[in-house]
């Protein structure tokens, strides 16, 4: 377990409440206006005390090779009868890259991909990376555990535009290939993507885009993902890290966090 942090994650916190804004009071010889008033701002605040205090920490999940196989060491070399040597040697060094922060598009990838600008079957190789697509061992247990505890779960990850659908009149974005595939949105919200907030890991200011975004402090966050880099760079801006082995060593991490796991039944995953 890496958690090399100044101090452990906060486990309880309450959500600031908001400052209202009001338009300037008119001066009013009415006694009713006072006492209305009065007791709107009593019915907010009587509002607001109910609500249930933000359970924390706030678990932020890698998504390749921590919660869902990634198929690119095994599956894509083979999609191009290539070892992963010859892959790593042929293709272009940051086209992907580039892909991921939405930078080039789909088309322009197909010309940058390989160094010497071959043409490939593009829609070929997405369908072979969805034929992968599985979850990782165990992981989809964890996964359900936490959810019916009601931790608050995002993924954060490295991803292209492949995977995203955007409606911009309601802000709402689907990872289509994974998401249609294994239904991770029924566990976690598909929040801090690559391709959408332009910034990459292990990249510090990912990870501080994700503290501002959700306002809480860094030490009430905890990331979890399978590359050590990543997890330094969340150490770096005081977040809490857990480098991903398998769901048996992070269920264990997690435990000696303080995060509390429901009883899993394996029909009861399956019939969501």
């Amino acid at each position: 377990m890496v958690s090399l942090l100044p101090r452990a994650p906060c486990l309880a916190f309450s959500i600031p409440k908001p400052t209202a804004l009001r338009p300037p009071c008119m001066a009013s010889t009415s006694a009713a206006a006072p006492a209305a008033a009065s007791a709107a701002a009593t019915a907010t605040a009587t509002a607001e005390a109910s609500r249930p205090p933000r359970k924390l920490p706030v678990l932020l999940f890698d998504v390749m090779d921590t919660v869902v196989r990634d198929p690119f060491y095994h599956h894509i070399p083979a999609f191009f009868q290539m070892s992963m040597k010859e892959l790593l040697e042929s293709k272009h060094p940051t086209a992907w890259s580039e892909f991921e922060m939405g930078l080039i598009d789909e088309n322009e990838l197909g010309k940058k991909f390989f160094n010497d600008g071959r043409s490939f079957d593009l829609e070929g190789l997405k369908a072979c990376m969805v034929r992968a697509y599985e979850y990782i061992d165990g992981v989809e247990d964890i996964l359900y555990s936490l959810k019916q505890n009601n931790y608050e779960m995002h993924a954060f990850t490295n991803y292209p535009v492949w995977w995203v659908s955007t409606y911009l009149d309601t802000f709402v974005h689907m990872y289509q290939l994974v998401e249609e595939k294994l239904k991770l949105s029924k566990y976690l919200s598909w929040t801090f993507c690559s391709c959408t907030v332009g910034k990459r890991k292990p990249s510090p200011d990912f990870y501080l885009h994700a503290v501002d975004h959700l306002n809480v402090d860094p030490a009430s966050c905890i990331f979890i993902d399978d590359r050590m880099t990543n997890i330094e760079a969340a150490l770096s801006v005081g977040m809490v890290g857990l480098q991903f082995k398998n769901a048996e060593v992070l269920k264990k991490d997690l435990c000696l966090l303080g995060v509390e796991f429901a009883p899993v039944h394996e029909d009861e995953i399956h019939v969501q």
